[in-house]
């Protein structure tokens, strides 16, 4: 028991004193449903892209001393399941959650392939699953509240963030001590939301295959799954994405509202796709008003 404790308090002290913006491995233990990665498999950053994920991580970025509220947000960077847009939709989404008090961790999860994984269809929810886990099981480390913690998601990402939080009661993870891997908030940019006529192709294919069963494309279109359960939600999406159709976000809306989920959803009128923090086509900072649904929903103390 009291050595169990002393690892536990171990872990723990490990994992506050790697903060800030070092990258803490999800599975210390090993990592779960893999296979021997190839010679030709090679983790690697090219530019802003992480390419062929073999170790998952999180990052943390931390308010400024003083500044923190409690509140915490987890980052999956988008990249159709093939890559990882790690500053665009990671670092620079942290800094911005940062300003007003937000602790932030972006995580690197697996893309999913059959040459690292035995199931590739559930290696990047486990990912997520297990960074909820790991945030809300050592949140008082960081400083964070357990009841506070949310997700953002952007494009694929944004299947990702949809998916852990509608599918967080079917554990794909290891949770002996049960905990809650629902996010307490979830914030989803230019979703790939539905695997249906409306799908990111590229990313269907990736995540479950050219030739899916219509279980598996139903199991993965977020829209369906969607219950009363689901975490408040804050959508935004650009009219003219050409990448991913704009549907996507007003389907997973319109179940939201069904389901009575509280949800605010804003469209801009242009923007195209993957444009991170700042659409170029507007002034308007969506990041703001994702700050003000925040205070809305209680999930940051209002502005002094």
């Amino acid at each position: 028991m009291k050595t169990s404790l002393l690892i536990s308090v171990f872990v723990s002290s490990m994992l506050f004193a790697m903060a800030q913006e070092k990258q803490i491995p999800l599975y210390p233990n090993g990592v779960p449903n893999s296979k021997p990665a190839p010679s030709t498999y090679v983790q690697k950053l090219d530019r802003d892209w992480m390419l062929m994920v073999t170790a998952p991580t999180i990052t943390p970025y931390l308010p400024a001393k003083g500044t923190a509220n409690g509140a915490a947000i987890l980052i999956f960077p988008g990249g159709g399941y093939a890559g990882l847009s790690m500053e665009n939709e990671g670092s620079n989404i942290a800094a911005a959650f940062n300003k007003f008090g937000v602790t932030a961790f972006v995580v690197t999860y697996r893309l999913p392939s059959d040459d690292i994984m035995v199931d590739k269809t559930i290696g990047p929810l486990q990912d997520a699953q297990q960074a909820v886990l790991m945030v809300r099981k050592n949140a008082a480390q960081w400083g964070i509240k357990p009841d506070k913690i949310g997700i953002i998601g952007f494009s694929a990402g944004g299947h990702l963030a949809s998916t852990e939080g509608t599918h967080y009661n079917k554990p794909v993870i290891d949770d002996k001590e049960g905990i809650s891997v629902r996010p307490d908030f979830m914030v989803l940019l230019y979703p790939v939301i539905t695997f249906g006529p409306m799908a990111h192709v590229g990313s269907r294919e990736n995540l479950i295959g050219e030739t899916p069963s219509q279980d598996l494309i139903d199991l993965y279109s977020n829209e369906k799954q969607v219950t009363a359960n689901t975490p408040p939600t804050f959508l935004v999406h650009a009219e003219d994405d050409d990448l991913v159709p704009v549907e996507n976000t007003l389907m997973f809306y319109d179940a939201l509202l069904k389901a009575k989920v509280k949800a605010e959803m804003h469209i801009f009128q242009s923007g195209g796709h993957g444009f991170g923090l700042n659409n170029p086509k507007t002034k308007d900072k969506w990041i703001d008003w994702c700050k003000n649904w925040m205070e809305e929903n209680g999930f940051i103390p209002p502005a002094q």
